[in-house]
C-alpha cells in the first residue's frame, strides 16, 4: 500500500498537493468551533476594520468580527454546498443518462431534449436567475446549482452507455437470463461510472466557485453568514482594507485549485495512454 502511495505521489506530485489541501480544509472547517480564536459572529465596533495584528491575526471586518475565524467557519458552509451539489447532480444526471442510453428511441429524444433545455443557457446567468425566484439563502442557491449542473453529467453517461452497450459481456448477461434492470444497473453502469466520478473531482472546485459568485451576488448565504463569497463581497465596499477580501479570496482559490489537482491527477491515472507517456 505505501509503495503504491509513493508511485502515485512521485508520478503526479501535484494530485498529492490537492489531496493534503483539501484534508487541511476539512480538518479546519470540522474543527473550527475548537480551534477558532473568536466566534464568527461577535461583533466588536470599537476595532473595526483593524489591519492583521497578534491579536487578530487576519485582521478583524467592518463590524469588528475576527476575519480568521469567519474564514474557518466559513469551510463549514462553502465546502458541503459544493460536495452536496454535484453528489446530487451526478445522481440525476447518471439516472437520466443511462435510462436515455439503454432505452434508447424515443425515451432518448425526450431526456435528451430535455437536458438540452437546460444547457441551452449559460450555467451561471441560469444558476441566478433560479436562485433569484426561489429566494436568497444556501439551499436555493444548491437547488439552483444542480438544476444547472446535472444535464452535464446525463450527457456523458448516456454516450458511456451507448459504447457499453452493445459489448460480449452485455449480450452473455442477457443470455443467461438477466433482468434489464439487473443489465443496466448492475453490468453497463459499473463499467461507465469511473469517468463521470473524474469529472464530479474535477467539478466540485467549479461548483464551490460558482457558490461562492452567488453568494457574492447576494443569491447564497444570509449576510451575517461566514461564507468566503459572503466575505469577499463584504470587502468590496472597503477596499483599502485589504484583508477583508485578499483571505477569503485565498480560500477559495487553494481549495478549487486543489480538487482541480486532484481530478487531473485522477483522469491521468484512468486513463491508460496517459499512463504509458509517463
Amino acid at each position: 500500500m505505501l509503495k503504491t502511495l509513493r508511485f502515485y505521489a512521485a508520478r503526479n506530485p501535484l494530485m498529492v498537493v490537492g489531496v493534503i489541501v483539501c484534508i487541511f480544509w476539512l480538518l479546519v472547517s470540522f474543527a473550527a468551533q475548537w480551534i477558532a480564536p473568536y466566534d464568527p459572529l461577535k461583533q466588536d465596533v470599537v476595532i473595526r476594520l483593524q489591519p492583521p495584528t497578534a491579536e487578530h491575526s487576519l485582521g478583524t471586518d467592518q463590524l469588528g468580527r475576527d476575519v480568521l475565524a469567519r474564514v474557518m467557519y466559513g469551510g463549514r458552509i462553502s465546502l458541503p454546498a459544493g460536495l452536496m451539489v454535484i453528489i446530487v447532480s451526478m445522481a440525476i444526471g447518471t439516472v437520466v443518462g443511462a435510462v436515455a442510453g439503454y432505452l434508447g428511441g424515443f425515451w432518448d429524444e425526450l431526456l435528451m431534449r430535455s437536458t438540452e433545455v437546460f444547457m441551452a443557457f449559460p450555467s451561471i446567468v441560469l444558476a441566478m436567475a433560479i436562485a433569484a425566484a426561489l429566494g436568497p439563502s444556501v439551499m436555493n442557491a444548491v437547488v439552483a446549482m444542480v438544476l444547472v449542473w446535472w444535464p452535464n453529467y446525463a450527457r456523458v453517461v448516456r454516450s458511456l452507455v451507448v459504447s457499453v452497450k452493445s459489448n460480449e459481456y452485455v449480450e452473455a448477461a442477457r443470455a443467461v437470463g438477466a433482468s434489464e434492470a439487473h443489465i443496466l444497473w448492475r453490468t453497463i453502469l459499473p463499467n461507465c461510472i469511473a469517468p463521470a466520478v473524474v469529472m464530479a473531482t474535477l467539478d466540485i472546485g467549479n461548483a464551490i466557485l460558482l457558490f461562492a459568485g452567488l453568494s457574492f451576488l447576494g443569491l447564497g448565504a444570509e449576510p451575517s453568514a461566514p461564507e468566503w463569497g459572503r466575505m469577499v463581497a463584504d470587502g468590496i465596499d472597503y477596499f483599502d482594507q485589504w484583508w477583508l477580501s485578499t483571505f477569503p479570496g485565498l480560500a477559495i482559490f487553494t481549495v478549487v485549485m486543489a480538487f482541480n489537482f486532484i481530478g487531473d491527477g485522477l483522469r491521468d491515472l484512468a486513463d491508460p495512454r496517459t499512463r504509458k507517456l509517463r
